[in-house]
C-alpha cells in the first residue's frame, strides 16, 4: 500500500479532519471551568464547528476524489477523540451523573472495542466498513454531547436542554450497543482460534 501523497495529505478534507483533532484540547480546556457560561458557549461553538467538519470532510473527499488512506484512518479517530474527551469532561463536571454515567461508559467501551477489532482485522487485511446506522449513531452522539456541553448555560435559553441532552445520550448509547453488536458479529467471522 502506498503512502499518502503530500497533495492529499494537505487536501481540504484532511485539513478539516486535522481541525477536528485540534479542537479536542480546546473543547476540553473550555470545559475545565464548567460553571462559567461564557466558557460553555465557547466550548459549544468549537465543538459544533468540529462536529460539522465530520460531515464535510468525507463528503468533500468523495466529491473531489481526494480520498486517502490517511483520511480513512484519521476520520473515525477524530470523531472518537472529540466525543470521548467531551464525555469525560462532562462526567467530571457532574453534567453527566448518576445512572447516566452508564450511557457514557457504554459509548466509550464500544468505541474502544470496535477500534481494537478494526486494528485486528486490518492485520488480516479485512475491512470493516462503517454502516449507515453507525453514521447515525455518531450524529446522535454529537448532538447529545452538544446539548450536554451547553449545560446550565443552555437551560437559560432552552429550559429542559440538559434533559434533552441526557435523553439523546441514552438514545445514542442504545444505537451504540446495536452497532457494536453488529460490528462484533461481522468481525467474529474472521477470528480464528
Amino acid at each position: 500500500m502506498s503512502a499518502t501523497s503530500p497533495s492529499k495529505r494537505w487536501s481540504l478534507p484532511n485539513l478539516l479532519t486535522y481541525g477536528r483533532v485540534a479542537a479536542v484540547p480546546v473543547v476540553t480546556a473550555l470545559l475545565f471551568w464548567p460553571e462559567k457560561d461564557a466558557f460553555r458557549w465557547a466550548a459549544l461553538a468549537v465543538f459544533a464547528a468540529a462536529a460539522i467538519t465530520d460531515f464535510f470532510d468525507g463528503y468533500l473527499a468523495r466529491a473531489w476524489s481526494q480520498q486517502s488512506s490517511l483520511g480513512r484512518m484519521l476520520d473515525p479517530i477524530a470523531d472518537k477523540l472529540l466525543v470521548a474527551a467531551s464525555l469525560l469532561m462532562l462526567v467530571a463536571s457532574g453534567d453527566i451523573a448518576g445512572w447516566s454515567r452508564w450511557a457514557a461508559i457504554v459509548i466509550l467501551c464500544r468505541e474502544i472495542l470496535v477500534s481494537g477489532m478494526r486494528e485486528f482485522l486490518a492485520e488480516l487485511r479485512v475491512g470493516l466498513p462503517v454502516s449507515a446506522v453507525a453514521k447515525w449513531k455518531t450524529t446522535l452522539q454529537l448532538i447529545a454531547v452538544g446539548f450536554m456541553i451547553a449545560g446550565p448555560a443552555g437551560e437559560k435559553i432552552l429550559p429542559g436542554a440538559a434533559q434533552i441532552g441526557l435523553a439523546l445520550l441514552w438514545a445514542a448509547a442504545v444505537l451504540t450497543l446495536y452497532t457494536g453488536w453488529d460490528y462484533m458479529k461481522a468481525g467474529m467471522k474472521h477470528v480464528e482460534d
